[in-house]
């Protein structure tokens, strides 16, 4: 079934990159004194109202945790897909972790799939004032094997799937400013009374994308998020602050502080960074995370 669910994912980009009319490429850097993290990023537009791609990322663990370190460096890949209509926008994205092999054997091997889906509808649109107001509702689900640890019992390996739930409220005025709140909900059909830790390669990122840049495999509960963005249209640059607030079932609670700025360095190619500041409301566990990004628009 996973090995099915990654052929497919691939299968369809070499025929968008045949047809696209515009090209997107991304870099990107990630780190932290506990994770490092690669990305790279091709996005196609095939047609007008189309955009899809591939995306590529290593993560690299740089501490022990209680279970053993996941030595190994974890590899993903995830095809975005964007369905342009007249009153909404359509998302879809599969992705796939490779397997992890674990180096000890009382836990099995790790790996991951699952896909983000959500649709985007233009609730205002004000365009004598430039004011808009766009709402976007979705849903995520992954599977993941690994080994997982509850409360009074041994450590059981089996497969351990989950799903999120996320509502995103964004409103721009006068192309100069724009607000954003997010809040997402997280279920686990296999349950998850007395669990007190998971060991898997997935980060809970890849099911909602809150105001942090934290790769974290911790288990949630729920999470509310805000941004607020100053932007230059002339320009092309923008300054951006946000905050989020995480639940966890595995963890101490979160909260996540970001500040970021984005500019044009040459002629369609764009600059990226920023930095996020993490700490549990005990304030025992505290990350400084850092993010550079490169990306170019031919």
């Amino acid at each position: 079934m996973r090995k099915l669910f990654l052929f497919l994912t691939l299968l369809s980009l070499p025929f968008s990159l045949l047809q696209a009319k515009t090209l997107d490429t991304r870099a990107a850097y990630l780190w932290s004194s506990s994770k490092n993290q690669a990305t790279a990023s091709l996005l196609v537009a095939p047609t007008y109202n189309t955009q899809t791609g591939l995306v590529f990322r290593y993560v690299k663990d740089m501490q022990d945790y209680s279970f053993g370190r996941l030595k190994d460096p974890i590899f993903s890949v995830y095809l975005p897909m964007l369905f342009q209509f007249e009153l909404m926008d359509f998302e879809f994205t599969p992705f796939y972790y490779f397997k992890h092999n674990s180096q000890n054997p009382a836990y099995q091997d790790a790996y991951a799939y699952g896909a983000t889906a959500a649709l985007t509808v233009l609730m205002e649109n004000d365009q004598v004032n430039d004011i808009y107001t766009r709402a976007r509702l979705g849903a995520s689900y992954a599977r993941q094997q690994g080994t997982l640890f509850t409360k009074n019992a041994a450590p059981e390996n089996t497969d351990y799937d989950q799903v999120a739930y996320f509502l995103q409220l964004s409103h721009s005025m006068f192309q100069a400013y724009r607000l954003e709140a997010t809040g997402a909900a997280f279920q686990y059909p296999d349950g998850i009374t007395d669990v007190t830790a998971w060991r898997g390669v997935l980060n809970q990122q890849d099911l909602v994308a809150l105001q942090t840049l934290d790769i974290t495999r911790d288990l949630r509960k729920y999470a509310l998020g805000g941004r607020f963005v100053r932007m230059w249209a002339e320009s092309g640059s923008s300054l951006y602050v946000g905050y989020s607030f995480t639940e966890n079932y595995t963890a101490d609670p979160d909260h996540s502080f970001i500040i970021g700025n984005s500019f044009p360095l040459v002629r369609n190619v764009f600059l990226d960074i920023a930095y996020n500041h993490i700490e549990t409301t005990s304030h025992k566990n505290k990350r400084d995370i850092f993010y550079v990004g490169l990306g170019a628009a031919l």
